[in-house]
């Protein structure tokens, strides 16, 4: 999610999974499995165009701002720091609006509590690392790759439930991950035989796959506290951010670069700060609609095919020239994934029609 997207549905996924809906999203169990076929494969398709749009034009948008020749902004953390207050200030806005008889009136009303924001501030800590670990990473590596510099986060998935969560992963899993892995390493090396290698925009591709695995884990121990609202928990959680960014970007320097930064009255750079952002907070909602209207598994196999075509467009759009093995790595990382998707679907099917599995098993079979 980019937009730490991978968080994002990770986030999503609990709380469809466990009952904490998002208000905004529609009502499980409506009359949508009564409407003809015709009418739900439209909606379905619209809902997966919709997904595909705002998550690949964020990239994009993201990229632009970032590593712009035109635009010349070297303040990663500010681009970040602005993505977040605006999706905490739209929190805001919307909860307010529902409080006023908006057509949403089941979000919550939004306050911010002091012992609450302390509670959530281990997971903030996480969710920043992760948010400006993605955009360092893009901001280094070309759109084309950035799919694979990020395509650890599976990897990381079966690693942190091993080493925290004591479960154990299957035989078929782990070689998914070991196809992911190997087309990971194969596409570093054809970057490097490219001369187009970044080792920054690879550190942090690394860093954002463990940053998004810790912010699930993080994420499950934290939603008590908001009374498992995802709602309350990205307002927090942005709030947060906000608030501990400000000494990082003191630190690194960049309130004087954007000091000296020439387009800092340009209507038409606040103008695409502002849809990156809107783009930021739109990709939790779309997520969330393309898994009530699908399901999560379908929602991983579209955004596995959403990957490649981005990679596609990245490589058209900037007139690029990759070889065959560069390709063959990113069908690696992609078929992996694909994969490992696919053989989680089915071991938790099985674990829905054997009742006599045990706990532990069922654990193991959800990571």
């Amino acid at each position: 999610m980019t937009r730490a997207q991978l968080t994002r549905t990770g986030i999503l996924r609990m709380a469809l999974g466990g009952g904490s809906g998002d208000p905004l999203l529609p009502a499980e169990g409506g009359g949508d499995q009564q409407a003809p076929f015709l009418l739900r494969a439209l909606r379905i398709a619209l809902v997966v165009c919709l997904y595909w749009f705002v998550s690949i034009a964020m990239v994009f948008l993201n990229k632009y701002l970032l590593d712009s020749p035109s635009l010349r902004l070297d303040a990663p953390l500010f681009v970040t720091f602005f993505q977040c207050a605006l999706t905490a200030a739209l929190c805001l806005g919307l909860s307010l609006g529902a409080a006023c008889g908006s057509p949403c009136p089941s979000l919550p009303t939004l306050r911010l509590d002091l012992k609450v924001s302390r509670s959530v501030l281990p997971l903030s800590i996480v969710f920043i690392g992760m948010v400006t670990s993605n955009n360092l990473c893009l901001k280094h590596v070309g759109v084309a790759f950035y799919n694979v510099g990020r395509s650890l986060t599976t990897v990381f998935n079966v690693l942190l439930s091993y080493v925290l969560l004591k479960q154990t992963t299957s035989l078929y899993a782990l070689l998914a991950c070991g196809v992911i892995i190997g087309g990971f390493w194969l596409g570093v090396d054809q970057e490097g035989a490219e001369g187009t290698l970044s080792w920054t925009g690879i550190f942090f591709g690394i860093l954002a796959s463990l940053c998004v695995s810790l912010n699930a884990i993080y994420t499950k121990k934290v939603l008590p506290v908001v009374d498992g609202s995802i709602w309350r928990l990205t307002f927090y959680n942005n709030v947060n951010a906000c608030v501990l960014f400000f000494p990082l970007m003191l630190l690194l320097g960049e309130f004087h670069t954007l000091y000296h930064f020439d387009k800092l009255g340009n209507l038409g750079f606040w103008g695409v700060m502002t849809l990156g952002g809107v783009f930021g907070f739109a990709i939790g909602y779309v997520t969330g609609l393309q898994i009530k209207f699908t399901s999560p598994l379908t929602h991983n196999v579209s955004g596995t095919a959403k990957a490649c075509a981005q990679t596609v467009l990245a490589v058209i759009y900037f007139e690029e020239t990759k070889s065959f093995l560069w390709w063959t790595s990113n069908l690696m990382v992609l078929g992996g994934s694909f994969a490992y998707t696919w053989v989680k679907g089915l071991e938790m099917r099985k674990v829905q029609e054997d009742p006599n599995i045990k706990s532990s098993e069922r654990n193991e079979t959800g990571v």
